[in-house]
C-alpha cells in the first residue's frame, strides 16, 4: 500500500488523546444528554489576500455573532434489534430555512446517504447520486456539505482515538441515532429586505427588532439559468466556517473526545486543537479547495494574529482518503503536524468593531481570488513588490494596534482621557487633546495606525487594478473615506477579500452610534457585530429559550 505523506509526520497530540478519553467514558453513557455548542463569526482586518499564502500574516477579530449547534439523540433508548444494525439514522434541522433531512449513517464506512428531506418554502429538482471524496450521498441543491464531512469526521475521529471498549460504547450511542439542529445568529445573514420591506429606517434598532434566529433570505436572482438555486443573502461573517466548527465542537464534546466545558490549562488547549483539526479538515473538504482556514482558526480561537497551516496537511487526506478507510485517514491527521500560528490578539481598550452592509450587491471570493492569483503569474515581480509593501503596512497596523494595548495597560488613566476626548474630534484636531509627554505618545501610536490603514488601502486599491477586480470599489471608497473623516474614527476598510460585500471600521470611544446614524444617511445598514474574543464554547441551554442573540441584549454600538 502505498503511505501518504501523513504518515510520516509523528505528533504527540494522537498519543494524548488516547490516554485521556477514559475520563469522559461517562458522558458516553448518559444519552439523555443534549450537547450544545457555539462558534464565532470572523472579521479579517488585515492579510486579505497575502494570508492565504505562508508565512503572511492575517489579524482576524472573532465576533459576537455566534452558530449554534445542538447534538441529542434520536431516539429514547436503544432498539431491540439494533445490534444488528449496520446503519444508523440522522436527522438534520434547520429552523431558519425551513429544512429536516433523515440521513442513513453507515457505522463501518461513515458514508451518509440521505432518505428524505423536506423543505417548507422551495420546490428543488435535480435529485442525483453522487460520490463526494469516497463518501456516497444522495444529493438534492440544498445539501449541506459543511455539516455532512463536519458529522462524517467527527465520528471517525472517536473511532480513531478509542479503544475496542469505548468503541462498543460509542457504537451503542449512534445506534440512538444523532439530532442535529443549527442555528445562526441573525447578524449572519441580510435582512436589509424585510426592513425596508416594513418601512423601517436601516438602522441597527430595525435589525435588533427581528426575532432571535429569523428565517433566512435569499437572494432572488438566478445567475445559472433557470434551476439555478437561490443564493443566501449573507453579511460575509465566515457562517460556514463557524457553523462546521459548532457541530464538530458539539459531537466531539458528545461522543466524549473532547471536554470543552472548562475554559483553561493544557488539557483545554489541546481539546481545542482537535476541534481545529476536524474541522479546518471538514470545511476543507466540503468547499473542494483548501483555503487558508483564517476563518476556522477563529471559529475555535477567537481573535487572534494568523498564519496558516501548510496546504500539504490537507491536500494528503484528499489523496489518501481513495484508498485508506476514513478512521484511519482522520488518525493519521490528528498525528499529523500541523504548522499554523497563532498569536493573542484583540482590540486595545476603548476600541470597537462597526460592521457595514452597504446593499450595493455581493462579491465572489474564490473569483476574486483566482483573478489575484493569476495576476500573480503573470507579472510576479511586480506582484511580490507589492505585497511586499502591503505586508509591512498589515505588520505596521498591528503594531501600531499592539502599542496602544500596552500604553493602555501602563497609562490607564491618560489612555483613557485622551481616548474619550478624541472620540468627539476628526483625527485634524486629536493633536489638540495631548497635553503631557504620554498623551503625545498615545496620540502618535493613533496616527500610526491611521497611516497604516490609508496603506493598506492604497496597496489593496492597486492590486485590485492590476488584477482587474475590485476590491475596494469606487461606491467603498467615497464610503470608506467619508468614514475616516467622523469624529472618532481609527480605521475603516473593507474585510477580507473585499469587494462589495461589506465594510469595517473601527472606533475610539462612544462614537460608534454617531457613525451607525451617517452609514445610514448613506444607505448602508450598520450591523449588531461586535468583537468578542471568545471561540468555540459550550453552552448550557437552548439558545431558543434564552434568546440568544446579538441584538436582544442591546442596540448599542458603542
Amino acid at each position: 500500500m502505498v503511505r501518504s505523506p501523513l504518515k510520516t509526520a509523528i505528533g504527540d497530540l494522537f498519543l494524548h488523546l488516547q490516554s485521556f478519553n477514559s475520563d469522559y467514558l461517562p458522558l458516553l453513557s448518559n444519552c439523555c444528554l443534549s450537547r450544545i455548542a457555539s462558534a464565532p463569526g470572523k472579521v479579517l482586518v488585515t492579510g486579505g489576500y497575502l494570508v492565504l499564502e505562508r508565512p503572511n500574516a492575517g489579524i482576524v477579530l472573532s465576533t459576537n455573532a455566534r452558530f449554534y449547534a445542538i447534538i441529542k439523540p434520536l431516539y429514547d433508548e436503544l432498539k431491540p434489534d439494533s445490534w444488528a444494525w449496520s446503519w444508523t439514522d440522522l436527522k438534520l434541522t434547520s429552523p431558519q430555512m425551513d429544512r429536516e433531512t433523515i440521513y442513513k449513517m453507515s457505522l463501518k464506512h461513515f458514508i451518509l446517504q440521505c432518505t428524505s428531506r423536506q423543505v417548507s418554502s422551495f420546490q428543488y429538482r435535480n435529485w442525483s447520486m453522487m460520490y463526494f471524496f469516497g463518501a456516497l450521498f444522495v444529493s438534492v441543491e440544498t445539501r449541506n456539505p459543511f455539516v455532512e464531512y463536519a458529522v462524517q469526521y467527527a465520528v471517525a475521529a472517536a473511532y480513531a482515538t478509542f479503544d475496542d471498549a469505548k468503541k462498543d460504547v460509542l457504537q451503542k450511542l449512534l445506534l440512538q441515532g444523532i439530532d442535529i439542529t443549527i442555528l445562526g445568529s441573525n447578524d449572519f445573514y441580510s435582512y436589509r429586505n424585510q426592513i425596508e420591506a416594513r418601512g423601517l429606517p436601516l438602522t441597527p434598532e430595525s435589525l435588533a427588532s427581528l426575532p432571535p434566529f429569523t428565517s433566512i433570505t435569499f437572494n432572488s436572482g438566478q445567475s445559472n439559468g433557470e434551476n439555478s438555486k437561490p443564493e443566501v443573502a449573507k453579511t460575509g461573517l465566515g457562517s460556514s466556517a463557524a457553523m462546521t466548527t459548532a457541530v464538530v465542537a458539539a459531537l466531539l464534546n458528545y461522543f466524549g473526545v473532547v471536554d470543552l466545558s472548562s475554559y483553561s490549562g493544557a488539557q483545554h488547549q489541546e481539546n481545542l486543537d482537535v476541534v481545529h483539526i476536524i474541522a479546518q479538515t471538514a470545511h476543507c473538504m466540503a468547499q473542494g479547495k483548501i483555503g487558508s482556514g483564517f476563518d476556522v482558526s477563529s471559529a475555535v480561537y477567537g481573535s487572534h494574529r494568523y498564519v496558516r497551516f501548510s496546504p500539504e496537511v490537507i491536500s494528503s487526506v484528499q489523496d489518501a482518503i481513495r484508498f485508506m478507510p476514513l478512521e484511519e485517514v482522520i488518525a493519521e491527521v490528528l498525528k499529523c503536524k500541523w504548522d499554523h500560528e497563532r498569536t493573542k490578539f484583540s482590540l486595545p481598550p476603548l476600541m470597537n468593531l462597526l460592521l457595514g452592509e452597504p446593499g450595493t450587491g455581493g462579491s465572489s471570493t474564490p473569483s476574486m481570488v483566482g483573478a489575484v492569483k493569476k495576476w500573480q503569474k503573470s507579472d510576479p515581480q511586480k506582484s511580490l513588490d507589492m505585497w511586499k509593501k502591503l505586508s509591512e503596512a498589515n505588520t505596521t497596523l498591528e503594531a501600531q494596534l499592539n502599542l496602544l494595548s500596552k500604553l493602555a495597560e501602563e497609562h490607564w488613566e491618560s489612555y483613557k482621557s485622551v481616548i474619550y476626548s478624541c472620540s468627539m474630534h476628526q483625527s485634524e484636531k486629536w493633536m489638540e487633546q495631548a497635553s503631557e509627554a504620554i498623551s503625545l505618545e498615545i496620540v502618535k501610536a493613533l496616527f500610526g495606525a491611521r497611516d497604516a490603514i490609508l496603506n493598506i488601502r492604497c496597496h489593496m486599491r492597486q492590486m485590485g487594478q492590476a488584477a482587474g477586480i475590485p476590491i475596494e470599489p469606487e461606491s467603498q471608497t467615497r464610503l470608506l473615506d467619508t468614514t475616516m473623516n467622523m469624529p472618532g474614527v481609527l480605521l475603516a476598510g473593507v474585510p477580507g477579500a473585499g469587494g462589495f460585500d461589506a465594510v469595517f471600521a473601527v472606533t475610539v470611544g462612544d462614537s460608534g452610534n454617531n457613525l451607525a446614524k451617517v452609514w445610514s444617511s448613506h444607505n448602508v445598514l450598520a450591523l449588531l457585530v461586535k468583537e468578542d474574543p471568545r471561540g468555540v464554547s459550550i453552552e448550557n441551554a437552548d439558545p431558543r429559550t434564552n434568546q440568544i442573540t446579538s441584538g436582544i441584549s442591546s442596540v448599542r454600538i458603542a
